[in-house]
């Protein structure tokens, strides 16, 4: 005689049949003594013997292709429900004990405080006062029951809503876990894109700024053998022979001014942040005149705006902050910021390019800014990705006095 058992894994979505002898048994009891003890070991064993199909292979069934079966996802959805279900109905049960207990005690007090008042004022009467007082607790007692069995219905009632709204709960609640699974795949995926484009946009941006400084500097050679520097009219008026005497038109016409141009220092962007005064500089120098971090209206500093903090601190900042909160600080990575966005399961780092005339996020917005502010403000109405759907909505200011921002603007 043979039995056989069907075991199924859910999660791979294959299952098996598997079949178990015991004959194998009864084959070993009858040999039992042409052996020796020691070597009867298989005595009552049982032994895993794979069904076969008319090919002679393994038979499988694959779950959600056989024909009349359900979908792998609908199969997934009705565990979920299952299982919220029977969870629910478990701690139902459990509330509903303690409900009913609480409902005994309740009335059983009740009862034997008013038995010992009846007791206490009827012990010494006559019979017939004992016997009106019998009645009195009949009908009290009649009423009594009347309201525990109203209570229990209302109890009863609340228990039922509370597990369907449980049942709810826990659905939700694994659905969310399933959303949340799936949303860290797409997120990896949407990262490693960002990173990508960001590298590509930054390798353009350095042979650009490469072009830019050695084009920079030939116009203003050029610029200053013609004279055309910006103040070079006064230097003529004030400027002197190299004898100490003024210049007159009989002997400037013979003779050439030597002339002394002051000599300042020309700002020349590393291609990335190597150090924080190299990063407080270049602040002060490309950023301060196009008034990054300033309100548009009011010329003050934002409230979203910080100094050059690390990520974790931002997150910090951000921890007890509500969806949608923000801060923007200044990058140690790249030429420009990092926008920190509070979501509900943690928190987002976004890039901001300034490395141009133009600000805007690498890698997941392609619209360009004039000013930091605008930046900010366009995405307090527009998402900045599709998929996250983050909005700015709340500020995230300074924590600590002085601000993280004062050295930026010393």
């Amino acid at each position: 005689m043979a039995t056989e058992s069907r075991g199924k894994d859910v999660s791979s979505g294959n299952s098996a049949v598997i079949r178990r002898s015991r004959h194998s048994g009864l084959c070993q009891m009858k040999k039992k003594r042409e052996r020796p003890i020691s070597e009867d070991i298989s005595y009552n064993s049982k032994h895993i013997e794979w069904l076969r199909g008319a090919d002679e292979e393994i038979w499988v069934w694959i779950m959600g292709e056989a024909q009349g079966d359900k979908p792998y996802e609908e199969i997934c959805e009705e565990l979920m429900t299952e299982r919220a279900r029977y969870q629910a109905q478990k701690e139902a049960e459990e509330q509903w004990k303690q409900k009913e207990a609480e409902i005994e005690k309740k009335f059983r007090d009740a009862m034997a405080k008013e038995k010992a008042r009846i007791v206490a004022e009827k012990w010494k009467i006559e019979i017939e006062d004992r016997k009106a007082a019998k009645l009195l607790e009949n009908k009290f007692q009649e009423e009594l029951k009347k309201r525990e069995d109203e209570e229990r219905r209302k109890g009863e009632e609340q228990i039922r809503q509370r597990e369907e709204l449980r049942a709810k709960e826990l659905y939700l609640s694994l659905k969310r876990a399933q959303q949340h699974s799936q949303r860290n795949e797409n997120d990896e995926h949407e990262w490693q894109e960002q990173l990508r484009k960001s590298k590509a946009a930054d390798e353009e941006r350095k042979y650009k700024a490469r072009r830019a400084r050695v084009e920079y500097h030939r116009q203003s050679l050029r610029a200053i053998q013609k004279g055309k520097v910006a103040g070079l009219s006064n230097l003529f008026q004030n400027a002197k022979l190299s004898n100490g005497q003024e210049p007159s038109q009989e002997n400037s016409s013979l003779s050439p001014v030597k002339l002394q141009v002051p000599v300042q220092e020309v700002w020349e962007r590393p291609a990335r942040p190597l150090s924080k005064e190299i990063i407080i500089r270049w602040f002060k120098e490309e950023q301060i005149p196009r008034r990054a971090g300033l309100e548009k209206d009011i010329g003050q500093i934002a409230t979203w705006f910080h100094g050059i903090i690390s990520r974790d601190a931002a997150e910090k900042l951000l921890m007890n902050m509500p969806e949608g909160s923000f801060l923007v600080r200044v990058s140690e990575k790249i030429w420009g910021y990092a926008l920190s966005y509070r979501q509900q399961t943690g928190f987002k780092h976004f890039l901001v390019d300034a490395s141009g005339d133009y600000y805007s996020f690498l890698g997941v917005d392609p619209n360009r800014h004039a000013t930091l502010t605008d930046l900010i403000d366009f995405h307090k109405e527009e998402v900045i990705t599709s998929s996250g759907g983050e909005l700015l909505v709340e500020p995230c200011g300074q924590a600590q006095s002085p601000p993280d921002f004062s050295i930026l603007f010393k």
